[in-house]
């Protein structure tokens, strides 16, 4: 009998942690997803379907997703939000210089710019031990931004406090990693690939 209950038991515990692992994630809270001065690079009128991006310019992950994340971008234009969050990870030695330069850029209307140079160009910078703010300040010249005002955007207290404010909202919303999105509140657990961000933003706004 003792064997029968620990069995009924051990069979309760299996289930719960399928459960647990299956388990859709619950919505997080919409004002620590999308602050009102957060980037969005693309707006829907009828903001019905909102795609949020925690990323890391550095993230080998990110700069994978990011081919998926411009076709996207291209064929829902007009349907679809998106908004980058920025969620530097402390492993990447360059990452909050990256950060910093394109909160710089955004400063001079030049964020979206900025994020396609970095992400298109990181086999070049990323990875490195070395500091790479000379090929981030080149990055802006080529953007053509008033580079005075850029190097002292860079090093602002301003900039340091919105990245800090950024990785804030990412943990308080359980980001542990990058790339991470959540689409209408809701964390995807799937790889980010076209087809799987195709699918759910379909499935949304066919809601």
């Amino acid at each position: 009998m003792k064997f029968t209950a620990g069995l009924i038991g051990l069979v309760l515990v299996i289930v719960g942690i399928i459960w647990w692992s299956n388990r859709d994630e619950p919505a997080a809270a919409a004002e620590q997803l999308v602050r009102a001065n957060s980037h969005k690079l693309s707006a829907a009128a009828d903001g019905k379907v909102t795609l949020v991006e925690f990323l890391d310019f550095e993230c080998p992950s990110c700069a994978a997703a990011y081919p998926s994340v411009e076709r996207i971008r291209t064929e829902y234009a007009g349907r679809i939000t998106y908004v980058v969050r920025l969620f530097p990870l402390t492993g990447h030695k360059n990452a909050i210089p990256a950060a910093s330069a394109a909160q710089a850029a955004a400063n001079q209307g030049k964020f979206e710019a900025m994020y396609k140079k970095l992400f298109e160009s990181q086999g070049s910078w990323g990875g490195k031990e070395t500091d790479q703010a000379a090929t981030f300040e080149q990055y802006a010249t080529e953007l053509g931004l008033d580079m005075t005002r850029y190097k002292t955007d860079v090093a602002a207290q301003a900039t340091s406090s919105f990245i800090t404010a950024e990785v804030t909202d990412a943990k308080t919303v359980k980001v542990t990693g990058t790339p991470t999105f959540f689409l209408n509140g809701k964390k995807l657990t799937t790889t980010p690939t076209y087809d799987n961000l195709k699918k759910a933003i379909d499935e949304a706004l066919a809601s």
